[in-house]
Formats: structure tokens, C-alpha cells, sequence
């Protein structure tokens, strides 16, 4: 990795496939979490990301793919965002293949009610999407022609739903969002890098962006560490890892 943490790119057209393999080629074996946030803290406008979101970003965003075994998103983002399952520019698939996989990740997709929907592209995809549901839900998620992870009863038990992940050799874990996923992997302490994208532009307050939280159940926040900071035309690329692989236990905290 390039030895200045903080690096202005020059302005225009950047070669991503380079860029991601010098600055984000060493992800950890847990969650790497990717998002997107305006300057006014909103992920999304008028329900999507794109708007608030720029080219480098969104190019950075499927580079990322060629270092995670698995790509980890909400069901509502897979709705909004329309996803498909994962085909990798060349450029990213030969340092892909230079890695050792030679197939893209697969999409593993949380979801309570275990269903996707009936135009989803994910629905007879190749590689076979994963559906992350409660035990309720197991027929449901079966029903659509995935691989199934059933954990919890009521709720998806994402200790649980990571470490099966890990179980089935995928140890590199890319989360896309959306931000009430990531909410429920930083309560429970299992975001082990944040790739945080700021973009230079205010969203105002949107109806989507809003969720409706719980008392947080954190007695403080829990803090990462900066890894690098780059940035392209405006738009700040930061890297945050976990503090000296310290993971605490739920309801645990640092002192």
C-alpha cells in the first residue's frame, strides 16, 4: 500500500483497477463495509444512491468486489438499487483471477421475510444469489432459488449470519449497505473496516433516509481508526479499520 495516508488525486479519468488493488487490496477477514454519505449526512436521494453519488465513486464501489468472497446487502437496497448478481469489469476480474478466484462473489442478500421480489434479477442468477433470513422464513427463501442461511426467529442474528459466511470459506465480506444494514453490524460490533465515501453535495432531508431507531444500545461510540484518505474531484475517499483488531463482545466497552 502507497506509504502517504493522505493523497490528493489528480483531477479527471483514474485507472480504478489500480488504484483499489494499492489502496484497498489487503481486506480484513471479516466486514468491510462500503457507503456513500452527502454532506449533510444523507445516503440517498429521493431513495437512491446515484444522485448523491459520482463516477469514481460508484466505479470504486464494483472494484471493491474483486477482493470480497461475498457481497452482503439489505433486501430494500437490492429493491431500490435493482441488483443483479456481480459481473466484473476485465480489468477487475484479471486481478481477480491474479488472486486466485476466478469466479465472482456472490450476493448474499439480508431479509426478514425471506422473499425476493418476483422481477428481481437475482432469481435464477449465476452464481446462485444467498438469501440471510430467520428460521421462520426458510421455506420462503428456498422458494426463490437461493442458497439459505436461517438464523434467528423473529430477527436476523447477523453474529450468527457472518460467522456461517465465514463457515462456508467466505471470509472477505464486502457489505454495500444500506445504512439501516450497517446500523444493525455497528451495534453488534461487526464492521471490521468502513470504506466511507463523502460526497461534496447536501441531499436536505429525505423521507427515505430517515429510519426510525431504537434507544441506542451503546453506552459510547466505538471508535476505528483513519487508514488512508484520498481524494478526486471533490469527492473524500476515506478507510477506516478497526482499532488494533480489538472486537468486543456485545455490551462491552472500550476503556
Amino acid at each position: 500500500m502507497n506509504n502517504s495516508k493522505v493523497q490528493l488525486l489528480p483531477s479527471g479519468p483514474v485507472d480504478i483497477a489500480a488504484l483499489a488493488a494499492d489502496w484497498y487490496g489487503d481486506p480484513p477477514v471479516g466486514v468491510r463495509a462500503n457507503m456513500v454519505t452527502s454532506l449533510d449526512g444523507q445516503a440517498a436521494f429521493d431513495g437512491r444512491v446515484g444522485q448523491i453519488s459520482g463516477a469514481t465513486d460508484q466505479a470504486l464501489l464494483k472494484a471493491l468486489r474483486i477482493f470480497a468472497d461475498v457481497v452482503l446487502v439489505g433486501a430494500g437496497t437490492v429493491r431500490a438499487e435493482n441488483y443483479g448478481p456481480v459481473v466484473l469489469k476485465e480489468a477487475y476480474q484479471r486481478v481477480r483471477e491474479q488472486r486466485g478466484a476466478m469466479t465472482p462473489p456472490q450476493i448474499a442478500v439480508v431479509t426478514t421475510t425471506g422473499g425476493l421480489p418476483e422481477t428481481s434479477r437475482l432469481r435464477g442468477a449465476t452464481p446462485r444469489p444467498i438469501i440471510i433470513t430467520t428460521t421462520r422464513a426458510r421455506a420462503r427463501a428456498a422458494d426463490c432459488g437461493a442458497d439459505v442461511i436461517a438464523v434467528g426467529d423473529e430477527t436476523v442474528d447477523l453474529t450468527e449470519a457472518v460467522a456461517a459466511l465465514k463457515d462456508r470459506g467466505m471470509k472477505h465480506i464486502l457489505c454495500e449497505g444500506g445504512p439501516t444494514l450497517l446500523d444493525a453490524l455497528a451495534v453488534d460490533d461487526l464492521v471490521d473496516e468502513l470504506c466511507l465515501t463523502v460526497a461534496p453535495k447536501f441531499a436536505g432531508l429525505q423521507e427515505h433516509g430517515q429510519r426510525m431507531r431504537p434507544a441506542n444500545p451503546l453506552a459510547s461510540p466505538r471508535g476505528l481508526t483513519l487508514a488512508h484518505a484520498l481524494s478526486h474531484d471533490d469527492f473524500l475517499f476515506l478507510r477506516y479499520v478497526r482499532e488494533s483488531g480489538i472486537r468486543l463482545r456485545p455490551g462491552e466497552e472500550l476503556h
